[in-house]
């Protein structure tokens, strides 16, 4: 008998307009020690699957036919108090976004405390001693010290391995992992990997891998689910579905993997049939009010090669204030960086989370000043000394687009407020037909269409919200455009849509582009040249193709080598 039992799930989402069926005759089995990945579009209804098993369904989601049999014993996900007793004990679920699953108000320490004494006979040094040791084991450094810190002063990846830690701090028998390495470097996403297999292999835990990352399914499950619409249309043996996939969608989902090995000149849409996969029309925004790059704001940045020239940068946090400067603390974010994008140019920014490159980001985007070194933009000095006019003229030149298209957007304006606010703020139109009629026509650039001006956020899904995001980006008609980590929290078919619609940005704008991402495939598709940075500083400096056939530094090795493939 199977450790875990799915058979006919069908979970449901009555409303006014009618009754959405998120999931359809779904049948699943999972054994001990066993990882089994399901993998799928957004809205396919593989979070829907773990969540009806932790008994976590929204309202008013039920699972309307179908079992779960957990260890031989029927779950009833309505029964809370049923649930209450094998949520968190005997079954435990790592969720895509820690910074939900984190109390801001507590540190670590005692959130990981709490936990540990909720299921474990132990008092509060013993419970002490086993966070640190959990945080040694999802390989946070100095767990000491970290240990007493608030959420807010990890990075992203660091903040994912401290709820993996939570989750293992009452031993669960199955674990339920919702896209655990979405927001993580190559680096902790293979420690973090290595640690869930190590889990499965030596202590028996059964893991339900949910992940849209193919590379992840191929190097780390046993089997695997293929979803589509809310129904599984492939399942077997990771190999098999790999290399030998069957169904016309599962072929289409495995094209649409960025390659590591060569470059392609434009990636392939998933779809379902394969017909779906249209041709291409190449943008021509030439008389287009994008391709005009003159305003009565712009000032002249002159024609000077390099368009971006970083010197010597430097930026330092406190992390300890004090009266006397000699017993202040500082975090050196980002120590000595010197690099140049010329005009036209992709420089691609990786490494591992904290190595500084939101850090740089910020910075070149003035979030950030930095403590020292200098920055110029078309051969203009961006300082503290510079006029207020000429720091207002290329901040609508440099434009970003940030990692979440959730926070990013605010949820409370209208789609058509949020992309006119940029253009009113730098006075790029004057009248507000003249302002709706730029605002329609940046949604028809990136696929969403005038009608969505009229929506907010939260009626769009994540890809949608990214293209939001772009068009904002886009209403100052920016020279540079900074994009931090623009894909990592999509899935391969929406990464395509998005990725394929910034390369015909970049061609038909001529923009110059710094591409963040831990992404590596990712990163050689998009990129002419790439930086690698580790705890703050270059290590390594390289055209693309170079950089992945020949890395000269040990780190950029090791990082090429932790890749996931196919």
């Amino acid at each position: 008998m199977s450790f875990l039992s799915i058979s006919n799930l069908k979970v449901e989402y009555p409303g006014p307009l009618g009754t959405f069926v998120a999931v359809r005759d779904v049948n699943l089995t999972v054994n001990r020690g066993e990882i089994v990945g399901i993998v799928g579009e957004s809205g396919a209804g593989k979070s829907t699957i773990g969540n009806a098993i932790m008994g976590l369904l929204d309202r008013p989601g039920r699972v309307a036919k179908g079992e779960i049999v957990f260890e031989g014993k029927h779950i009833d996900p309505s029964d809370d108090r049923a649930m209450r007793a094998l949520r968190g004990k005997r079954i435990s679920m790592i969720f895509q976004d820690p910074m939900t699953s984190l109390n801001p108000l507590y540190t670590v320490g005692q959130q990981l405390i709490e936990t540990i004494r909720t299921h474990q006979p132990l008092d509060e040094s013993a419970a002490r001693r086993k966070a640190i040791e959990l945080l040694t084991s999802v390989g946070i450094a100095s767990p000491e010290e970290r240990i007493d810190q608030y959420p807010h002063q990890f990075s992203g990846g660091m903040r994912q391995r401290v709820v993996i830690a939570l989750v293992l701090c009452s031993d669960p028998d199955l674990i339920i992992a919702d896209e655990p390495t979405t927001a993580l470097d190559v680096s902790v996403q293979a420690q973090i990997l290595s640690l869930i297999k190590q889990l499965a292999a030596e202590c028996n835990v059964g893991v339900i891998l949910v992940t849209h990352d193919m590379g992840v399914i191929a190097e780390t499950t046993d089997r695997v689910v293929v979803m589509y619409r809310g129904e599984v249309v492939e399942t077997g043996a990771t190999s098999q579905v790999i290399h030998e996939p069957v169904h016309e969608y599962t072929k289409s989902l495995i094209a649409a993997v960025p390659r590591g090995d060569r470059r392609l000149t434009r990636f392939p849409r998933v779809g379902y049939p394969m017909d779906s996969m249209a041709t291409h029309t190449q943008l021509d925004l030439s008389s287009h009010w994008l391709g005009s790059k003159t305003s009565a704001k712009n000032i002249d940045l002159g024609e000077l090669a390099p368009l971006v020239d970083v010197r010597e940068m430097r930026l330092r946090f406190v992390t300890r204030s004090a009266l006397l400067a000699c017993n202040r603390r500082y975090f050196e974010a980002v120590r000595d960086v010197s690099f140049q994008i010329r005009e036209g140019e992709v420089l691609g920014l990786v490494g591992e989370s904290g190595s500084g490159k939101s850090t740089i980001a910020k910075i070149l985007a003035q979030i950030y000043g930095p403590t020292s070194g200098e920055f110029r933009f078309g051969g203009h000095a961006i300082n503290s000394e510079s006029s207020r006019s000429t720091r207002a003229a290329i901040r609508s030149q440099i434009q970003m687009i940030f990692q979440d298209p959730y926070s990013s957007l605010n949820p409370r304006m209208r789609v058509e407020r949020i992309i006119a606010e940029p253009i009113r703020h730098h006075g790029l139109a004057e009248t507000d037909a003249e302002i709706r009629s730029i605002v329609n026509d940046l949604l028809e650039i990136v696929g969403l269409g005038g009608s969505a001006a009229r929506k907010f956020p939260h009626e769009f899904s994540g890809g949608q919200r990214q293209r939001i995001a772009i068009a904002r980006a886009l209403a100052t008609r920016p020279r540079f455009l900074i994009c931090d980590e623009p894909t990592s929290a999509l899935d391969v078919s929406i990464q395509a849509q998005i990725l394929n619609l910034l390369k015909d940005l970049r061609d038909a704008l001529d923009l110059t582009v710094l591409f963040i991402s831990h992404d590596l495939p990712v990163v050689r598709q998009m990129c002419d040249r790439v930086i690698v940075m580790r705890q703050g500083a270059i290590v390594e400096e390289a055209d693309v193709d170079d950089l992945f056939e020949r890395p000269q530094s040990d780190y950029t090795k090791e990082l090429l080598r932790l890749m996931p493939s196919l």
